[in-house]
């Protein structure tokens, strides 16, 4: 962001992206796609410059998208 010359007051304020996106990255939650094409055009980037997948390690949960649920 800094990079940039943005700061949380100016996405706030200037492009209207709320608190509770600006919390949920901080605690490294998830955010919708929407607002990563948000971020890209603020920042005039790629989805790739923002985030980085990262497999969980043996043991980890998996997320319940990955296992279909038995019909």
């Amino acid at each position: 962001m800094k990079r940039c010359g943005e700061s949380t007051y100016t996405l706030i304020n200037h492009y209207n992206i709320s608190s509770g996106t600006i919390d949920r990255i901080r605690k490294g939650q998830g955010i919708t796609t929407a607002k990563l094409d948000d971020f890209c055009q603020i920042f005039h980037c790629r989805v790739e410059d923002l985030i980085t997948y990262v497999e969980p390690a043996d043991g980890e949960p998996h997320s319940p998208y990955s296992e279909k649920s038995p019909k």
